[in-house]
């Protein structure tokens, strides 16, 4: 069985965390509210920045709202991929 860490309020796995070096609330009220819906449902953890970094990216690049949430759906995807715990479970 492989080993895993202790589960949190962020839930038991594999991938590694990071700390905010700003305020993270601060940064989550700053974003757009159809992000932030998202981020409410969200499977992961994500980070205001992190978040924010692809919905910018995404609306540059000109895409809707539900293509630039479609875009945030596949990276999590991608991420839940990677851990080994979900995968182990």
């Amino acid at each position: 069985m492989a080993q895993t860490r202790k589960s949190t309020n962020l839930g038991a796995t594999s991938l590694r965390r990071k700390r905010s070096k700003s305020d993270p609330m601060r940064e989550f009220d700053a974003l757009p509210t159809p992000l932030r819906q998202w981020l409410a449902e969200a499977c992961l953890p994500w980070s205001p920045a992190s978040a924010r970094k692809i919905w910018m990216r995404a609306r540059k690049e000109g895409e809707s709202v539900a293509a630039t949430l479609e875009r945030l759906k596949r990276a999590e995807a991608k991420t839940l991929a990677r851990d080994r715990v979900s995968v182990d479970a």
